[in-house]
C-alpha cells in the first residue's frame, strides 16, 4: 500500500499501456522530423524594429526654412503618440526626414497608422506650396536582398533586361519570395522634343499636343455583338506601337492642311536617364535583387532560385549570356545550421558515452534518448509560436544538451536502485522509483527554469533578439520532464537488465553480424538517396557500438567495479573527516568569510 501511494499515476498508466506510449513515441519522432524539415531556416531570427520614416520634399527651401516650416511641425505632432521611444530628424536643402522609433512591443502597422494621423494633423501648419504630401514609410529590415542574380554577356542592356524580366516572372511565382527587383536595366522612354518656334508658327500649343496624344493612345470599347447566340465584346486598340506612330499623330491644322506632330517636334525612342547601376568584374550587368518573404525558409528559397537559374541556362538563355549568383545569404545560413546541428549530435553522443561509465550502456541509452525526444517535442511546438530554426534556437538546444538529461538520469538511476539487480520486479520498480523522486525532480526542473523566465521579458531590441533563447530552453526542459516520466519508465520496464560484469563471452556473434548488416544497409540507403550526413551518422553510431562491444565494455566494467568504488570511499572518508569535532563549525565560518571576501575583492579589484 505504501508503494502504491508513492506511485506517480501518469507514469504508472504509461507502464500499463506501453503499446500506446511506443506508438506515441514513434509518431512524435516522425512528426518531429517532418516539422524540422518544414521549419523556416534562417541565420538570425527576424526581429521587427518599429521605426517609421516621414519624408517631405520642399524644392527651393534652405535647411533652416525646412527645419522651421516642416520638420518642427511634424515633430510637434508625432511626439505625442503613445509608445514613442525616440525621434530623430534631419533637415537639408529641399528635404526633411523624421524618424520615429517606437518601443518594441508596438505593432508596426499600428505605429504607421498613428504617425499618418499625426502627419495629417500637421498638414495645416505646413507650407501650401509643397509639390507632394509627406511620405510615411515603415522601415523593414526584411527588405534587404538575400541574393543577387546577375545577367551579363556580350549583349546590350535591353536584351539583358528582356531575359531578366522573364526570370523575374518565374521567381516571383515562388511563395517564399516577397518580390524581385531589377537593378541596372534601362527603362524605355519616348521623348517628344518640341521645336517651340515651329509650334508657334503652326499655332499649336503644348496642351494641344498633350491632348491629341492622350486621345489617340487608348483602347476604345465598341460594345457587344451577338455571334451564334453568344455576346462578344468589341474594342478598338489605338495604343501606340512605336515612335513613328506617335510622330504621325495630327495635332492641329492650318489653312486646311494637317499638322503632324513630327512637323513641329522630334519623336525619339530612347531610355530614361539611368538611376540604378550594377557592376560585376567591372562590366555592365542586369541584377535581380531577391527579397524573401518574412517567416519563409531561406534555404528552400535559395534552392528553388538555383533550380530556376539552371533551367534558364539550359533551355532559355542564349549562348554567351552568363548568370552569376552573388551575396547569397543562404550559404552562410546553411553552414551555420550544419555546424550547430553537428555540434548538437556530437554533444549528444559524448553525453551518452559519459553516462555509460556511470550507468551502463543500456541505462545510458535510455537517458540519452531524452535529448532527441525533447527536441522533437520542441520542434512540434515551434510552428504554433512562430519560431524558426536559427542561430539562437539551435544554440539553445546546444545549451540544453546537458540539462535535459538531468530528469531522466534521476528517474532511471532510481529505477535501477529499486530494481536492485532483479530483487524487485522491474515494472513495480519503475512505478515506485518514478513516484519516489517526482517532487524532487519537478522542483529541480523548476529551479533550473526560473533564471530563464525573466529573460523572456527582456525589453528593447536586444530583448526581442534574445527572446528565442529562454523560450526554447523552457520548452526543451518541460519536454524533458514529460520524456523522463512518460517514456523513459516504459523503456526501463522493458529493457533494463541485471548487470553482468562477465565479459569473457564471444564478441563477434550472430547478433553482432545482423546488427552490422542492418547498419550498413541503412547507411547505403541514405547515401543512395543523397543524405550523406545521415549516412555518415549511421556509420559513426555503428562505430561507437563496435567500440563499446570490443573495448569500452571491459573499460566501463573496470571503472564501475574498481575505480569508482575507490572514488566513493575516498569521498566518504573526506566527509567523515569534515564531520568530526569542531570541523563543521570551522567549515561554516570559512564559507561565510569566503563569501564576504569575494564581495569585497570584487568591489576593489581593478
Amino acid at each position: 500500500m505504501q508503494d502504491t501511494e508513492k506511485e506517480f499515476k501518469p507514469t504508472s498508466w504509461a507502464i500499463d499501456n506501453k503499446v500506446a506510449i511506443y506508438v506515441a513515441t514513434a509518431i512524435i519522432c516522425l512528426a518531429g522530423i517532418m516539422t524540422y524539415n518544414g521549419l523556416p531556416k534562417e541565420n538570425f531570427p527576424e526581429v521587427v524594429f518599429p521605426q517609421i520614416y516621414v519624408a517631405t520634399v520642399y524644392p527651393g527651401a534652405a535647411p533652416t526654412d525646412v527645419e522651421n516650416l516642416i520638420t518642427k511641425q511634424i515633430e510637434k505632432q508625432v511626439k505625442s503618440i503613445a509608445g514613442v521611444k525616440k525621434i530623430s530628424s534631419n533637415s537639408v536643402q529641399d528635404f526633411s526626414n523624421v524618424i520615429i522609433e517606437f518601443e518594441t512591443d508596438v505593432e508596426v502597422k499600428e505605429a504607421k497608422r498613428e504617425v499618418k494621423e499625426a502627419v495629417d494633423k500637421a498638414k495645416q501648419d505646413l507650407p501650401n506650396d509643397l509639390p507632394d504630401e509627406p511620405q510615411v514609410v515603415d522601415i523593414d529590415i526584411s527588405e534587404v536582398p538575400v541574393m543577387n542574380v546577375n545577367l551579363s554577356g556580350d549583349y546590350d542592356l535591353q536584351t539583358l533586361k528582356k531575359y531578366a524580366e522573364q526570370m523575374q516572372d518565374r521567381m516571383e511565382s515562388l511563395s517564399e519570395l516577397r518580390r524581385v527587383d531589377i537593378v541596372g536595366a534601362l527603362d524605355r522612354e519616348i521623348q517628344i522634343n518640341v521645336d517651340l518656334f515651329k509650334a508657334a508658327l503652326a499655332g499649336v500649343s503644348l496642351d494641344d499636343m498633350t491632348n491629341a496624344i492622350a486621345y489617340e493612345n487608348r483602347i476604345v470599347s465598341g460594345g457587344q455583338i451577338s455571334v451564334d447566340g453568344m455576346k462578344r465584346s468589341l474594342s478598338v486598340n489605338g495604343e501606340y506601337i512605336d515612335a513613328d506612330q506617335i510622330g504621325n499623330t495630327i495635332v492641329g491644322s492650318i489653312k486646311g492642311g494637317k499638322i503632324y506632330l513630327k512637323d513641329i517636334a522630334e519623336v525619339v525612342d530612347t531610355h530614361k536617364e539611368q538611376e540604378s547601376f550594377a557592376r560585376l568584374d567591372g562590366k555592365n550587368v542586369v541584377t535581380l535583387n531577391i527579397i524573401k518573404r518574412g517567416g519563409e525558409n531561406l534555404i528552400d528559397a535559395s534552392d528553388k532560385i538555383n533550380d530556376i537559374v539552371k533551367d534558364f541556362e539550359a533551355n532559355i538563355l542564349p549562348k554567351g549570356l552568363l548568370v552569376t549568383i552573388t551575396a547569397d545569404q543562404s550559404d552562410n545560413t546553411r553552414m551555420t545550421l550544419h555546424d550547430l546541428i553537428n555540434t548538437i549530435i556530437i554533444g549528444f553522443i559524448l553525453v551518452t558515452i559519459i553516462l555509460m561509465f556511470f550507468m551502463g550502456a543500456t541505462n545510458a541509452i535510455f537517458v540519452g534518448l531524452s535529448v532527441p525526444l525533447s527536441s522533437f517535442i520542441a520542434f512540434l511546438i515551434f510552428p504554433s509560436i512562430g519560431f524558426s530554426l536559427n542561430l539562437m534556437t539551435l544554440f539553445s538546444f546546444l545549451l540544453a544538451l546537458g540539462i535535459v538529461v538531468d530528469d531522466a538520469i534521476v528517474v532511471i538511476e532510481n529505477t535501477h536502485r529499486v530494481f536492485d539487480n532483479g530483487k524487485v520486479p522491474i515494472r513495480k520498480a519503475a512505478k515506485f522509483a518514478a513516484g519516489e523522486v517526482f517532487m524532487p525532480v519537478l522542483t529541480g526542473t523548476l529551479v533550473v527554469l526560473a533564471p530563464f523566465v525573466p529573460l523572456a521579458f527582456w525589453p528593447g531590441t536586444i530583448g526581442e533578439f534574445m527572446f528565442f533563447l529562454p523560450v526554447t530552453l523552457i520548452i526543451a526542459l518541460l519536454a524533458s520532464l514529460v520524456v523522463a516520466y512518460i517514456m523513459n519508465p516504459v523503456f526501463a520496464a522493458d529493457f533494463m537488465e541485471v548487470h553482468d560484469h562477465d565479459h569473457s563471452r564471444k564478441k563477434v556473434t550472430r547478433g553482432y553480424k545482423i546488427t552490422a548488416v542492418i547498419f550498413g544497409a541503412t547507411a547505403l540507403i541514405f547515401y543512395i538517396s543523397g543524405s550523406f550526413g545521415m549516412g555518415n551518422l549511421t556509420l559513426f553510431l555503428f562505430g561507437i557500438y563496435s567500440l563499446h562491444r570490443f573495448v569500452l565494455e571491459q573499460v566501463i566494467s573496470n571503472f564501475q567495479t574498481v575505480l569508482w568504488p575507490k572514488v566513493q570511499r575516498a569521498y566518504m572518508r573526506m566527509i567523515a573527516w569534515c564531520l568530526e569535532g569542531y570541523r563543521p563549525a570551522g567549515l561554516m565560518i570559512g564559507v561565510v568569510v569566503l563569501f564576504f571576501f569575494s564581495i569585497v575583492f570584487t568591489a576593489i579589484r581593478k
